[in-house]
């Protein structure tokens, strides 16, 4: 059974044995969640069994739990207080389980950490507690429980207060409140004023989660609708799916992403009912548009004002459980919501170690089973995702590998970018018989942009005009827009300042879409000083359905100063040029880009042949011989 929205999901984590499963039992007895004559059975059963009764049994459904005397799975029931509903995900602590505590806790509003008084901080609570950071859940009540196994100390629990609070900041986290509870005499869980702690002034468990933020309603949220199919009915066609997130009425005007087309809602359709006027989150329906667009399985449709990010490549927390270690180079399937890509791992950042969840210093190639870290991925097509904290649905994946779950992942930190467009609504975009494809089948490869940045000085120009004529070499459609060439026609009214930069680069990277939907390799050359400007960037050239290829040419200030081929930064540095990257403007490298070149190690030829191993797997059609070199005739 689904929730409702306004339960507040909360998750129960901690080490093995600590109690968790007593306290959620004691929480459901004490708040008369359970059916009818449920303890009552549990008790007869244990009299009949010779074995005291205990609160944990409550939660011990399975048969296999009672026999290993360890929860195994996550288990989701709801309750509620004076006040409110609650659905309690109870994760396992246990190590060979880790991949379902992931599972409870990614969808949680709130966690309480149970830390046992008698055995005090281990591993697992550090683990726990690492995780939770990683997922991004900021409410956590950390419960010490089995207080009556040390007599109640108040010196005991602070110190284990002050041994977890200090962990829990060295992760950027606060607890709202440490509270000592017993599960098994029922102290300070649902009533306060514990004899037995008569020290504790604070509240208890029960009246503490009430004071956790109310949950957000999914329907609070921006449009979220991912099309699982389109059906054909009596000439219509009806793009069904369910709403994720948001609220969709008739007359609304939509953008489907990827490639960003627009348009407006006609009928909302629902199986064996009336139409309707709007749907909402957690509905599945099906709509008609007034417009003939081309939409699929995969597409995800919002409102104008509040739009995905789209992207092929993107950073995320990868939790790994596959029984062979992901490895830079490995190619997976992508599952988010109804898309399902290919992808590719580009690279791998600090492994977060399995027994501590400490970052390691040693560089990794691979992440192994039960392992976290953060993995850059590759798509072979636009994705479409929101971060986690934002909208959480489109901020979780799953990788495959044959048919088989081994990962899972959280997004984080991606940038959005606006659509700030103002056209008149009888404006349509002019749908070509001669598709992309179509196109790159004549030509033998896709039509793409690489996008050269760095400082002035750097070598972008050198590079790209020699990566041109490399590519013109193996008989592709290629062509090098400069930065200078285009501020003579194109961008000749545009300054220096950061709205016209962004601007510039708006200008470009609409005509670089262009060019790649035409099947051209387009080749740009600009310091393109802004990472928020190449993102946009590549979002806009993502819409044409081409590759965007990012490549960072580095090269330190002094060596470019001392290259100085313009004779730009002896002016900057004397005054008489104002605004400039390196000098008095900023310049921010590229966080992630998919090549790096180092021109002051590098030979310009050295960084064409490097840049050429990197691009030509992504140009070339499987089967095909784009992108080599014509042999001769012996």
């Amino acid at each position: 059974m689904t929730p409702e929205p306004s339960r507040l999901k909360i998750v129960f984590v901690g080490h093995v044995d600590h109690g968790k499963s007593t306290l959620i039992g004691r929480i459901l007895a004490e708040t008369n969640a359970l059916a009818e004559g449920k303890i009552e059975s549990i008790r007869q059963s244990c009299a009949a069994q010779g074995q005291p009764f205990e609160y944990a049994f409550l939660l011990d459904a399975l048969s296999e739990e009672q026999e290993q005397n360890i929860t195994i799975d996550t288990t989701q029931i709801q309750f509620a207080s004076a006040l409110r509903g609650y659905v309690i995900i109870d994760a396992p602590g246990h190590l060979e389980f880790l991949k379902n505590m992931i599972t409870g806790a990614a969808s949680a509003d709130a966690a309480i950490m149970v830390i046992a008084a008698d055995e005090g901080v281990r591993e697992q609570s550090r683990r726990h507690g690492q995780l939770l950071s990683l997922l991004g859940i900021p409410q956590v009540i950390v419960a010490v429980n089995k207080m009556d196994l040390v007599r109640y100390s108040e010196e005991r629990f602070r110190e284990i207060e002050r041994e977890y609070a200090a962990f829990l900041r060295s992760l950027g986290l606060t607890a709202r409140s440490f509270l000592p509870v017993s599960a098994s005499t029922g102290e300070n869980v649902t009533s306060g004023g514990s004899s037995a702690m008569p020290w504790f002034k604070g509240t208890n468990l029960l009246a503490a989660l009430d004071e956790f933020d109310a949950a957000i309603s999914a329907a609070e949220l921006p449009l979220r609708f991912p099309i699982q199919d389109v059906y054909r009915v009596e000439n219509r066609r009806i793009f069904a799916g369910r709403v994720e997130s948001g609220t969709l009425r008739v007359g609304d005007r939509l953008v489907f992403s990827p490639h960003n087309k627009t348009a407006q809602v006609a009928t909302i359709e629902r199986w064996a009912a009336p139409t309707a006027e709007s749907a909402t989150a957690g509905e599945s329906i099906g709509i008609t548009l007034s417009d003939h667009i081309f939409v699929e399985r995969g597409h995800v449709a919002s409102h104008e004002v509040d739009t995905p990010i789209e992207s092929n490549r993107m950073r995320a927390k990868i939790f790994w459980i596959g029984r062979e270690p992901l490895r830079i180079g490995s190619r997976y399937r992508l599952k988010l919501v109804t898309q399902d890509v290919e992808c590719q791992v580009a690279a791998l950042g600090p492994v977060l170690d399995a027994a501590t969840l400490g970052s390691s210093a040693v560089e990794h190639s691979e992440l192994r089973i039960n392992e976290v870290a953060e993995v850059t991925l590759q798509t072979r097509a636009p994705l479409v995702f929101d971060n986690y904290d934002r909208i959480p649905v489109l901020g979780r994946f799953v990788l495959a590998e044959e048919g088989n779950l081994v990962g899972g992942g959280i997004v984080s930190g991606a940038v959005y970018t606006s659509r700030k467009e103002i056209k008149s609504e009888n404006i349509f975009w002019s749908e070509s018989e001669i598709t992309a494809q179509r196109r790159a089948a004549r030509n033998e490869h896709r039509g793409a942009v690489v996008w050269l940045t760095g400082l002035s000085g750097a070598g972008k120009s050198t590079i790209a005009r020699a990566l041109e004529k490399e590519l013109f070499r193996r008989s592709m459609h290629t062509y090098v827009l400069d930065g200078d060439n285009l501020r003579h026609g194109l961008n000749s009214n545009l300054g220096f300042t950061p709205e016209d930069r962004a601007e510039n680069i708006r200008r470009v990277s609409e005509v670089a879409k262009l060019m790649a939907d035409a099947g051209a390799v387009v080749i740009t050359s600009f310091i393109s000083p802004y990472r928020i400007d190449r993102t946009r960037a590549r979002a806009v050239v993502l819409q044409a359905g081409a590759e965007f290829v990012e490549i960072f040419v580095d090269a330190p200030l002094a060596t470019c100063e001392e290259r100085d081929p313009k004779g730009l930064y002896q002016k900057a540095r004397a005054g008489e040029l104002k605004g400039f990257t390196g000098i008095d403007a900023p310049y921010e490298a590229p966080e992630d880009p998919e090549i790096v070149v180092h021109t002051h190690k590098q030979t310009p030829g050295e960084s064409v042949a490097w840049i050429l191993d990197g691009l030509l797997p992504r140009l070339r059609l499987k089967g095909s011989c784009a992108g080599r070199l014509p042999t001769k005739k012996q």
